[in-house]
């Protein structure tokens, strides 16, 4: 199955196999189940005393959830406390304790770079034909276009609306302006589509309008970072992106790389089945 690939699915996979696990193994179990912000600040020497274990056991209980080492597992729960910090300060001084104080932005902007380009190169095998010519329907076809896509997904959201209006799409950002998140979604109909961005830790707000839209009729694109999304399950399709993270900051690099094929594949279709010749039809200029 391969090692989770976040502290959810870790803490789910810990859960199924408590019973398996030898009562040494049980130990640490317990102690990273109960104390998630603990194991993501302390070492290794500490959390085995802390569990009353040998570090070595550390490592094999990592090993027994198909991790390569201990420190590879502690990222999920140094990642999940990064995005429960409030501000961003908070998340530069997690980072410096984690990742020692030798950070400037010639490092940060290597690391980015770096981070963005692998990411980038994945995106191209991630993604069949037959789901992004099924997203390029569904727009193509729409008779209105929600989008919805809050805090670090807005710009996503807001990119689309700019673009789609270029292409003469009947378009509705959702953005919860003077607090009118529910009458903004509220005339979403069955033959609408939307496009639905969020990414963990998941908004509740983006999850409750894609359930109101789902629930009328309404298609869902999603662009969200797991298959265990859930906004996976009320998608007609939907994209898992695994974006950069550099110290606990993520990217959009490949969301809104991903947000430009589809729009750019859309504006080829609605000029002449995307002859060449038509490009310039093509709206917006930047």
């Amino acid at each position: 199955m391969g090692a989770p690939t976040s502290l959810e699915q870790l803490q789910q996979a810990i859960s199924r196999n408590y019973d398996d696990l030898s009562k040494r193994l049980q130990q640490v179990a317990r102690f990273l189940l109960e104390h998630p912000n603990t194991v993501a600040l302390e070492t290794v020497a500490s959390l085995a005393e802390q569990c009353d274990v040998p570090p070595s056991t550390l490592v094999r209980f990592a090993a027994a959830f198909e991790y390569n080492g201990f420190s590879e597992m502690q990222n999920l729960f140094r990642q999940s406390l990064v995005e429960q910090t409030s501000s961003y300060s908070e998340r530069v001084k997690l980072s410096k304790s984690t990742s020692g104080n030798n950070i400037n932005a010639s490092y940060i902007l290597e690391e980015f770079s770096s981070g963005n380009a692998s990411s980038m190169n994945h995106l191209n095998h991630h993604f069949s034909q037959d789901m992004l010519n099924k997203a390029v329907d569904l727009l193509e076809n729409a008779q209105n276009i929600y989008l919805i896509g809050l805090r670090r997904a807005y710009p996503i959201s807001s990119y689309f609306a700019y673009s789609l209006r270029h292409l003469n799409k009947t378009t509705h950002l959702i953005d919860g302006g003077g607090g009118m998140l529910v009458e903004q979604a509220s005339n979403i109909r069955k033959n609408d589509v939307i496009i639905a961005t969020t990414f963990s830790p998941y908004a509740k707000e983006t999850v409750n309008v894609s359930e109101y839209a789902f629930n009328s009729g309404a298609k869902v694109i999603a662009i969200t970072d797991s298959k265990i999304s859930p906004l996976a399950s009320l998608s007609e399709v939907y994209f898992d992106i695994k974006e950069a993270e550099v110290m606990g900051f993520r990217s959009l690099t490949s969301s809104m790389t991903l947000a430009q094929t589809l729009l750019v594949a859309l504006a080829y279709r609605l000029n002449n089945d995307g002859k060449m010749g038509d490009t310039k039809k093509i709206a917006w200029k930047h």
